[in-house]
């Protein structure tokens, strides 16, 4: 819930941008929300209370993240924009990240 509303407010100003043909803007919304979240609130959280990883997100989530924002980069850097063909294809990974998620039990160490 915490996390649908944080995120809200991303999402509406990066359709708006688009919709004004600003997609720089929504580019930049999305990273710079992104990169604040990873980088700040997780720190600052650390730095208050250590923060257990659990052996999954080690294993598995941190790389679909590096994986998925290397593809990204990619995207950015050889092409200049992200289309609709590849948002789409974006959107199929995510479905089939959250699939695997939901689909493979966690493992308990």
């Amino acid at each position: 819930l915490v996390a649908i509303g944080t995120s809200l407010p991303e999402i509406a100003t990066s359709i708006v941008a688009a919709v004004r043909k600003h997609p720089d803007v929504a580019v930049g919304n999305v990273l710079g929300s992104n990169l604040f979240n990873a980088l700040a609130i997780i720190g600052v959280t650390a730095l208050v209370h250590p923060i257990a990883v659990a052996e999954q997100m080690a294993r598995i989530d941190v790389w679909v993240m590096v994986g998925t924002s290397a593809v990204l980069v990619a995207l950015l850097l050889v092409r200049g924009r992200i289309g609709r063909i590849a948002g789409a294809g974006l959107l199929i990974i995510y479905g089939a990240y959250v699939a695997l998620l939901f689909g493979v039990p966690p493992i308990v160490s």
